[in-house]
């Protein structure tokens, strides 16, 4: 896979240096950024989506108001891999940081499709119990 970003970053001219300069977060140290934080994601110009991190690794992720997945989070090699309640295929990526801020890109990402971290609060997100109203 490294290699393959690799070749696919010289082909489009970017260069190796950025790419290995670009030093993946620990499990532990990603716990540190986000733990009791909710952090909201950008791609290119567009929202992407707001995770609040709970303790014990929990998560829940929303892409809309009031609409939110619970799942949790775990280090898998280099990578910070997230599984939620409706799809429990692992969703992998590499997170660094870049002027404090997260960047992550999906094992299955090339250059270009990072997303931002652009917001980091102490707010936790608006999200329902689960299967309230069911």
């Amino acid at each position: 896979m490294r290699a393959a970003v690799l070749a696919t970053a010289l082909a489009l001219g970017l260069g190796i240096q950025p790419l290995l300069a670009r030093t993946p977060l620990t499990a532990e140290e990603f716990e540190a950024h986000v733990t009791g934080k909710t952090v909201t994601y950008r791609q290119g110009v567009s929202l992407f989506g707001i995770e609040e991190y709970l303790p014990g690794r929990k998560v829940q992720w929303s892409t809309a108001p009031g609409e939110c997945q619970y799942g949790s989070w775990y280090p898998e090699d280099s990578y910070i891999c997230f599984v939620y309640e409706y799809d429990p295929l692992p969703h992998c990526w590499t997170f660094w940081k870049e002027d404090g801020a997260l960047v992550a890109l999906s094992d299955t990402g090339q250059p270009g499709e990072e997303r931002y971290e652009v917001e980091r609060s102490a707010t936790p997100l608006d999200c329902p119990g689960p299967d309230i109203g069911v």
